[in-house]
């Protein structure tokens, strides 16, 4: 892998503190639960960020991503531009037979089992630029990355050799492409267009997929930092700035800004979408290679594998045997803390400080009581203790709820975020566990357009404390 970087270039702190969210992408899908070789949803793998040979387009797949975001900045400004992504690897057994070794989907010796399977190598390349030097010129950067060929030698309690592990990766070519446009009108606005393209010749169209990935980039992702300027966010833009954020265009990427909110220094294009300033919650212990999941349900999930499954898994990927360890080994006072967490919320127009009052504190907000709190549906005022039956709106994501449809259940409070929309918190009547959700706080939240009260057990009225939220009138 070629580096471009001076030598006395200085450290950036902004985008070391990006790295966390960066790696949690980098490993995004990487091996999902159960973690096993043999699990359906593990034999296709490979999904976010994966960038093709060019002449590969039996899946179409892209063999390019094109990031363009805003900054303002002098031209003496230092853009650093950190490409990364997964460098696949397979890894293949050989069982020593008559002094020869033969490819085996597996081999057992002693206690521990070796299976052929696919891991990856993390790579990067960082270029650092003056912003002057790419304002109408496009700087291309060429990244190599030589093939490996390793072995590993698969011994027995006797030191004799039963076979042994062929680590192999092939050789992988791309380009970095940085280009900046002064944009017109009074306020300084520079549009950055970062290129990544995979830039190996492909002549077999039809080759598997799994072929053409041994020669693609995975999991590929951008950080970028500024010294010297400001990027400005495509999410939330001032208004001045609106048009040119919607002028941009990206493919198959999504840049944020990222760091501590309040810091515009430093942007993370990600093949997943992502908010501004995304982090890693405090709480969680390590990957789980599903950033969309919650730790404590992966968690809980995982130590529920039988001792057969936990070792297939320890043998698939040694990053899967270290979750395993991990989970396993959990603390209960650390497992206690995955299950949640209120924190204060400061206003989004400044960076929390010493004394700054947030932005918004339920336990402060005498405005708002859940438990007594209510809402008015159909005419009639719901509140904490109404029946009401469910109706999940076409909106909702979850296939899971489709079975809820119809079902009666308890409200147990009305809440309302800090946008003032309301929400039924309920809980299922015929849920023998319901009392042991009520008493750990877990319930099921519902707009109140997707609720019916139920005759006779709600009391008609006004909406009372808060009035009625959206879809709660008729």
């Amino acid at each position: 892998m070629r580096r471009h970087e001076p030598a006395d270039t200085p450290p950036h702190p902004a985008m070391d503190r990006a790295r966390q969210v960066a790696d949690a992408i980098l490993y995004e899908g990487y091996l999902l639960y159960p973690y096993r070789a043999s699990a359906t949803k593990n034999r296709v793998r490979w999904q976010f960020g994966v960038l093709v040979p060019p002449g590969y387009p039996a899946t179409a797949e892209p063999s390019a991503s094109v990031t363009e975001c805003l900054l303002t900045a002098d031209p003496e400004a230092e853009l650093r531009v950190l490409l990364r992504f997964l460098h696949l690897r397979t890894r293949t057994v050989e069982e020593a037979v008559g002094g020869r070794f033969q490819p085996v989907t597996g081999l057992t010796v002693g206690d521990a089992t070796y299976l052929t399977y696919e891991d990856a190598a993390e790579r990067e390349a960082e270029v650092v630029l003056r912003l002057g030097d790419v304002i109408g010129v496009e700087r291309t950067i060429v990244i190599g990355v030589c093939g490996e060929r390793a072995t590993e030698p698969i011994t027995d309690a006797r030191g004799e050799q039963r076979g042994h592990v062929v680590l192999d990766h092939l050789s992988l070519r791309a380009a970095l492409r940085v280009r900046a446009e002064r944009l017109p009108g009074p306020y300084g606005l520079t549009r950055l267009r970062v290129t990544v393209a995979n830039t190996h010749g492909w002549a077999d169209a039809s080759a598997p997929r799994e072929q053409a990935l041994r020669r693609s980039l995975l999991a590929t992702h951008l950080i970028i930092g500024l010294s010297g300027g400001d990027f400005i966010s495509l999410i939330d833009p001032p208004e001045w700035a609106a048009p040119a954020a919607a002028g941009c265009r990206n493919r198959h990427t999504w840049p944020v800004l990222a760091g501590e909110p309040g810091e515009h220094d430093v942007v993370l294009s990600a093949p997943i979408i992502l908010y501004d300033h995304p982090a890693i919650a405090p709480e969680s212990p390590g990957p789980l290679f599903d950033s969309t999941e919650i730790d404590e349900l992966l968690s809980l999930r995982t130590l529920t594998l039988t001792d057969r499954e936990r070792a297939e898994a320890r043998a698939t990927d040694p990053r899967a045997a270290e979750l395993i360890e991990r989970v396993g080994g959990l603390p209960p006072e650390l497992m206690e803390r995955l299950h949640g967490a209120i924190r204060q919320v400061t206003r989004p127009e400044a960076a929390p400080s010493e004394g700054q009052p947030p932005w918004w504190n339920p336990g402060a907000d005498r405005s708002v009581a859940p438990e007594t709190d209510s809402v008015v549906v159909s005419g009639v005022r719901v509140a904490r203790g109404s029946r009401v039956r469910l109706r999940p709106g076409r909106r909702r994501a979850d296939a899971h709820d489709m079975f809820l449809a119809g079902r009666a259940a308890l409200v147990e409070a009305v809440f309302e975020d800090v946008d003032g929309v309301r929400y039924l918190a309920v809980t299922l009547e015929d849920d023998p566990g319901a009392d042991l959700a009520r008493a750990q706080g877990r319930f099921r939240y519902f707009a109140p357009d997707e609720v019916e009260p139920l005759p006779g057990d709600a009391e008609p009225g006004d909406a009372g404390p808060g009035g009625a939220g959206p879809g709660g009138g008729s």
